[in-house]
């Protein structure tokens, strides 16, 4: 059976990111789990105003509002703006620059 949903309404429960991955202190995020096929799943991740880092899991993402950069420590970066498409590779040590709230789509295989 096919599906959709409408990733600007998925409410997401926001949090302060904890302090080992809060480059600038004061980062909430929001991530939800929307749905799934097989092996693949998809959701929403929200990141406010700041800068945090991450060690990434292997995904697609689509920006869906906001802006900002992402770089690599290995290498790369993305200019994060509306209908941008991302690549993170499994392991990938990013820090993430957001300059206006940021709302993304993301695809992983589990």
């Amino acid at each position: 059976m096919i599906s959709s949903f409408q990733a600007q309404d998925v409410q997401l429960d926001m949090r302060l990111l904890d302090a080992a991955r809060n480059s600038s202190g004061d980062v909430v995020t929001g991530v939800r789990a929307v749905a799934s096929e097989g092996d693949m799943e998809v959701g929403v991740w929200e990141h406010s105003v700041g800068t945090s880092t991450d060690t990434e899991i292997e995904e697609v993402f689509v920006v869906i509002a906001g802006e900002g950069t992402v770089t690599c420590s290995g290498g790369g970066r993305i200019d994060l703006a509306l209908g941008v498409v991302g690549l993170l590779p499994a392991g990938a040590q990013t820090t993430w620059i957001v300059t206006t709230p940021l709302r993304k789509v993301w695809i992983t295989l589990t």
